[in-house]
């Protein structure tokens, strides 16, 4: 089993939509109940709006700080999940029961396992000292 992650992007919306959406929150709790009791639910987070973002960003050396995230777009991460698949076809299955999904964009991308990218980073310095 991989795990996947399921960023989920959707507009910020006024306080009327928002609550739009929340008359789907019965369906995501029964999902949430559901991915768990098949023990695919690694995490589940949802994010602050992006007026709580900061962005940070370091160039020549010098850090940057900028209030926000940092594309500007209609769509912003608002949550993501862990899951915990056979296969990206099962993960992509799943991010296609997300209500957020009918109104959002749920991306769905393979995680790399910490063991995998600290050989990784352990075989980068050891080149890097042999040069």
């Amino acid at each position: 089993m991989s795990q996947y992650m399921l960023l989920v992007y959707e507009e910020e919306v006024d306080p009327a939509e928002q609550a739009e959406r929340g008359r789907e929150l019965p369906m995501l709790v029964e999902l949430h109940a559901s991915l768990r009791e098949a023990g695919l639910l690694v995490g589940v987070q949802s994010l602050r709006s992006t007026e709580s973002a900061t962005s940070v960003r370091v160039r020549d050396a010098e850090m940057e700080i900028t209030d926000g995230p940092f594309a500007v777009t209609k769509e912003v991460l608002a949550g993501y999940y862990v899951l915990e698949c056979a296969d990206l076809d099962e993960a992509i299955r799943h991010a296609a029961r997300l209500p957020m999904a009918r109104w959002g964009t749920v991306e769905v991308r393979p995680v790399v396992p910490c063991d995998e990218w600290l050989r990784v980073a352990r075989q980068a310095g050891a080149d890097s000292a042999g040069s």
